[in-house]
């Protein structure tokens, strides 16, 4: 049977291995208001604005995707929140939900921009969002994001609390650079309500230094975390790849992303959509499908139905993530930002 949520009516589109594909991923934009040293070289070189789909054509190709079973939409950049008109596309999509087709609306986002967009995003229909965060010392903050200030992602955080949304922090793991401060941020989300996810690390794009120096295991981080904490797996999922512990001292959820350390691709419902309109149907393959082509030209969404099932018909099991000494070049050529979060 197909993994995945269905809905009365309509079945989702079914890959090569069963699994029914429910959740999509569009990143809106490639551009980012930070430059975190994983994710992203300092001087990069951003796409032209002819490449870049609409609004309504992210809309569009969104409801075509609503239209063949896919239940959770997730806005992604780069930083969603920096492309300008946004709000516009959110409220849109929110009139998908519940009738629509839609189950459920979200992001994620560096925070910066959130003290701004909060109240709006409750008002589309959002009520989930997830922030990245790898540091709580302004310093360190200020190394790992090159650009960002600590204090206005906090008091985004703040607001999206203030205004009703869940708030998840997702945090990358580094070797050498975070580690130290992870119990820390375990509590410090813990205390506040929030579920605290750690992820490893991904070979993605070529940055300035090496992967290897910052690759730090989470099957090393559970352990240690297991012993100061308690861990008890729990069923808890969000349609993403987290594997989900109750840490027994704090009573909070703590989420594991491990594409590396433990291959999280049998029960994948997920294809990613980049705001070139390519669909990536694994975030660890080059295999792709060139919608925007399609998209631009023909109004009949029959046709793009059609290329949509396709690519997912190519849909690989898995990824083939590496990252070791002898492994220089990155799994994939593209960045993390091009393809979203």
């Amino acid at each position: 049977m197909p993994t995945g949520l269905t809905m009365p009516g309509v079945a989702p589109v079914v890959d090569p291995y069963g699994r029914g594909i429910t959740y999509l991923r569009v990143s809106v934009t490639d551009r980012c208001d930070f430059r975190c040293v994983y994710c992203m070289a300092e001087d990069m070189t951003f796409l032209p604005k002819k490449d870049v789909l609409s609004l309504d054509e992210i809309r569009r190709l969104c409801g075509v995707f609503v239209s063949l079973g896919v239940r959770k939409l997730r806005l992604t950049g780069g930083e969603p929140l920096v492309r300008k008109n946004v709000m516009q596309l959110f409220d849109e999509l929110g009139a998908m939900l519940g009738d629509g087709g839609l189950e459920e609306l979200t992001l994620t986002t560096n925070g910066s921009q959130l003290r701004r967009h909060a109240g709006a995003l409750h008002a589309a229909g959002v009520r989930r969002v997830n922030v990245s965060l790898d540091t709580l010392d302004p310093d360190r903050f200020g190394e790992i994001t090159r650009w960002g200030r600590l204090d206005r992602v906090l008091d985004g955080i703040e607001a999206a609390t203030e205004a009703g949304l869940h708030v998840k922090i997702n945090t990358v793991a580094l070797k050498g650079v975070n580690e130290d401060e992870i119990p820390a941020m375990l509590e410090w989300c813990h205390h506040r309500g929030f579920d605290f996810t750690l992820i490893e690390t991904m070979p993605m794009g070529d940055i300035t230094g090496d992967r290897t120096d910052q690759y730090l295991p989470l099957s090393m981080v559970r352990a240690r975390l297991r012993d100061i904490y308690g861990l008890e797996e729990i069923d808890y999922r969000t349609g993403g790849p987290a594997r989900y512990f109750r840490a027994v001292r704090t009573g909070g959820r703590v989420g594991f992303i491990t594409p590396m350390t433990h291959n999280f691709c049998e029960s994948c419902n997920r294809v990613r959509l980049t705001c070139t309109g390519t669909l990536y149907m694994c975030l660890g393959q080059e295999d792709s499908a060139d919608l925007r082509q399609v998209l631009r030209a023909t109004d009949d969404d029959d046709v793009l139905r059609a290329a949509v099932t396709e690519a997912i018909g190519r849909k690989p099991r898995g990824h083939d993530f590496v990252i070791s000494r002898r492994e220089r070049t990155p799994s994939v050529s593209r960045h993390m930002s091009v393809t979203g979060g």
